[in-house]
Protein backbone atom coordinates (compact mmCIF):
# COMPACT_ATOMS: atom_id res chain seq x y z
CA UNK A 1 0.00 0.00 0.00
CA UNK A 2 1.87 3.34 -0.89
CA UNK A 3 1.61 6.25 1.37
CA UNK A 4 -0.66 8.75 0.62
CA UNK A 5 1.13 12.74 0.21
CA UNK A 6 0.06 14.98 2.58
CA UNK A 7 -2.61 17.47 1.61
CA UNK A 8 -3.27 20.77 3.57
CA UNK A 9 -6.56 22.32 3.24
CA UNK A 10 -6.32 26.00 4.53
CA UNK A 11 -9.49 27.34 6.36
CA UNK A 12 -10.81 30.43 7.89
CA UNK A 13 -14.65 30.56 9.29
CA UNK A 14 -15.82 33.72 11.58
CA UNK A 15 -19.20 34.93 12.27
CA UNK A 16 -20.49 38.83 11.65
CA UNK A 17 -23.20 41.00 12.79
CA UNK A 18 -25.25 41.23 10.10
CA UNK A 19 -24.90 44.93 9.41
CA UNK A 20 -22.81 46.82 7.19
CA UNK A 21 -19.74 47.26 10.21
CA UNK A 22 -19.70 43.67 9.85
CA UNK A 23 -19.47 43.77 6.19
CA UNK A 24 -16.91 45.78 5.88
CA UNK A 25 -15.35 43.49 8.96
CA UNK A 26 -15.73 40.33 7.00
CA UNK A 27 -13.88 41.80 3.94
CA UNK A 28 -10.75 43.53 5.87
CA UNK A 29 -10.56 40.03 8.21
CA UNK A 30 -10.35 38.28 4.79
CA UNK A 31 -8.09 40.09 3.16
CA UNK A 32 -5.15 39.63 6.16
CA UNK A 33 -6.59 35.78 6.33
CA UNK A 34 -5.76 35.72 2.34
CA UNK A 35 -1.68 37.67 3.03
CA UNK A 36 -1.32 34.85 5.92
CA UNK A 37 -1.50 31.91 3.34
CA UNK A 38 0.47 33.66 0.86
CA UNK A 39 -1.77 35.75 -1.16
CA UNK A 40 -0.58 39.32 -0.58
CA UNK A 41 -2.28 42.46 0.26
CA UNK A 42 -3.04 44.72 -3.22
CA UNK A 43 -2.84 41.40 -5.32
CA UNK A 44 -4.69 40.40 -8.40
CA UNK A 45 -5.99 37.56 -6.00
CA UNK A 46 -6.52 39.63 -2.83
CA UNK A 47 -8.35 42.94 -4.18
CA UNK A 48 -10.78 40.71 -6.45
CA UNK A 49 -11.55 38.28 -3.19
CA UNK A 50 -12.27 41.36 -1.77
CA UNK A 51 -14.20 42.48 -3.88
CA UNK A 52 -16.42 39.10 -4.04
CA UNK A 53 -16.45 39.01 -0.42
CA UNK A 54 -17.56 42.91 -0.30
CA UNK A 55 -20.43 42.12 -1.51
CA UNK A 56 -21.62 38.86 -0.97
CA UNK A 57 -21.43 40.56 2.85
CA UNK A 58 -23.23 43.28 1.83
CA UNK A 59 -25.82 41.38 0.60
CA UNK A 60 -26.36 38.72 3.89
CA UNK A 61 -26.23 41.91 6.20
CA UNK A 62 -29.05 43.50 3.51
CA UNK A 63 -30.96 40.99 2.03
CA UNK A 64 -30.11 38.06 4.54
CA UNK A 65 -30.36 39.98 7.59
CA UNK A 66 -33.04 38.39 10.34
CA UNK A 67 -32.82 40.42 13.32
CA UNK A 68 -30.63 39.07 16.06
CA UNK A 69 -28.78 36.67 13.63
CA UNK A 70 -25.46 36.77 12.45
CA UNK A 71 -23.97 35.94 9.04
CA UNK A 72 -21.03 33.44 8.35
CA UNK A 73 -17.63 33.62 6.05
CA UNK A 74 -15.75 31.07 5.44
CA UNK A 75 -12.68 30.86 2.98
CA UNK A 76 -11.31 27.69 1.64
CA UNK A 77 -7.56 27.44 -0.06
CA UNK A 78 -7.95 24.24 -1.79
CA UNK A 79 -4.75 22.89 -2.74
CA UNK A 80 -4.19 21.42 -6.69
CA UNK A 81 -2.24 18.73 -7.90
CA UNK A 82 -0.34 20.30 -11.01
CA UNK A 83 -1.93 23.83 -10.21
CA UNK A 84 -2.14 26.43 -7.56
CA UNK A 85 -5.43 25.01 -6.51
CA UNK A 86 -8.96 27.01 -5.43
CA UNK A 87 -10.11 29.51 -3.49
CA UNK A 88 -13.77 29.07 -2.07
CA UNK A 89 -15.62 31.67 -0.66
CA UNK A 90 -18.43 31.03 1.40
CA UNK A 91 -21.16 33.18 2.95
CA UNK A 92 -23.71 31.93 4.49
CA UNK A 93 -27.21 33.68 6.50
CA UNK A 94 -30.36 32.90 8.28
CA UNK A 95 -33.01 34.24 5.42
CA UNK A 96 -34.71 31.34 3.39
CA UNK A 97 -37.24 32.96 1.58
CA UNK A 98 -35.27 36.04 0.09
CA UNK A 99 -32.92 33.53 -2.56
CA UNK A 100 -31.03 35.23 -5.06
CA UNK A 101 -31.32 34.37 -8.49
CA UNK A 102 -29.08 31.15 -10.25
CA UNK A 103 -26.19 31.71 -11.79
CA UNK A 104 -27.85 31.68 -15.04
CA UNK A 105 -30.62 34.11 -13.76
CA UNK A 106 -28.60 37.00 -13.26
CA UNK A 107 -30.40 39.98 -15.49
CA UNK A 108 -28.15 43.62 -16.21
CA UNK A 109 -30.45 45.93 -14.13
CA UNK A 110 -31.47 49.40 -16.34
CA UNK A 111 -28.43 52.27 -16.35
CA UNK A 112 -30.72 53.61 -13.58
CA UNK A 113 -31.26 51.51 -11.04
CA UNK A 114 -29.05 52.23 -8.10
CA UNK A 115 -29.10 48.35 -6.92
CA UNK A 116 -29.03 44.88 -8.59
CA UNK A 117 -25.19 45.02 -9.73
CA UNK A 118 -23.65 42.94 -6.63
CA UNK A 119 -23.66 39.59 -8.32
CA UNK A 120 -22.75 40.76 -11.83
CA UNK A 121 -19.22 41.64 -9.79
CA UNK A 122 -19.81 38.17 -8.50
CA UNK A 123 -19.88 36.47 -11.70
CA UNK A 124 -16.95 38.52 -13.50
CA UNK A 125 -14.35 37.89 -10.75
CA UNK A 126 -15.36 33.95 -9.96
CA UNK A 127 -14.46 31.32 -11.76
CA UNK A 128 -17.83 29.70 -11.02
CA UNK A 129 -20.71 30.18 -8.09
CA UNK A 130 -23.87 29.17 -7.03
CA UNK A 131 -26.56 29.06 -4.51
CA UNK A 132 -27.17 26.52 -1.62
CA UNK A 133 -29.19 25.31 1.09
CA UNK A 134 -27.92 25.60 4.59
CA UNK A 135 -29.07 23.20 6.98
CA UNK A 136 -31.19 23.69 9.05
CA UNK A 137 -32.07 27.02 7.83
CA UNK A 138 -30.77 29.56 5.61
CA UNK A 139 -28.75 29.89 2.16
CA UNK A 140 -24.84 29.97 1.41
CA UNK A 141 -23.78 31.96 -1.42
CA UNK A 142 -20.68 29.86 -2.73
CA UNK A 143 -17.94 31.56 -5.08
CA UNK A 144 -14.81 29.80 -6.28
CA UNK A 145 -11.62 31.29 -7.52
CA UNK A 146 -9.27 29.03 -9.75
CA UNK A 147 -5.61 30.04 -8.68
CA UNK A 148 -4.00 28.67 -11.71
CA UNK A 149 -6.78 31.38 -13.82
CA UNK A 150 -4.64 34.24 -12.63
CA UNK A 151 -4.15 36.51 -15.15
CA UNK A 152 -6.02 35.04 -17.86
CA UNK A 153 -10.00 34.30 -18.66
CA UNK A 154 -11.40 31.78 -16.72
CA UNK A 155 -12.39 28.50 -18.48
CA UNK A 156 -16.11 28.89 -17.19
CA UNK A 157 -16.43 32.38 -19.58
CA UNK A 158 -16.23 34.91 -16.32
CA UNK A 159 -13.85 37.34 -16.37
CA UNK A 160 -10.41 36.04 -14.58
CA UNK A 161 -9.50 36.91 -11.65
CA UNK A 162 -6.72 38.96 -12.92
CA UNK A 163 -9.18 41.09 -14.73
CA UNK A 164 -8.35 44.52 -13.00
CA UNK A 165 -11.60 46.80 -12.53
CA UNK A 166 -12.44 48.63 -15.54
CA UNK A 167 -10.74 46.29 -18.11
CA UNK A 168 -12.49 43.34 -19.53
Amino acid sequence: MSAQPAVTVRMFTQRFSATPRGARLARYLAVQQLDVWGLPYGGEVSDSVALIIGELAANAATHGRVPGRDFELRLLKLPGSARPGILRVEVADTRTEALPPAPAGLVVPPPDATSGRGLLVVAALASRWTVLGRDPVGKIVRAEVDLWAVGSRSPAGGASIGCRRGQR
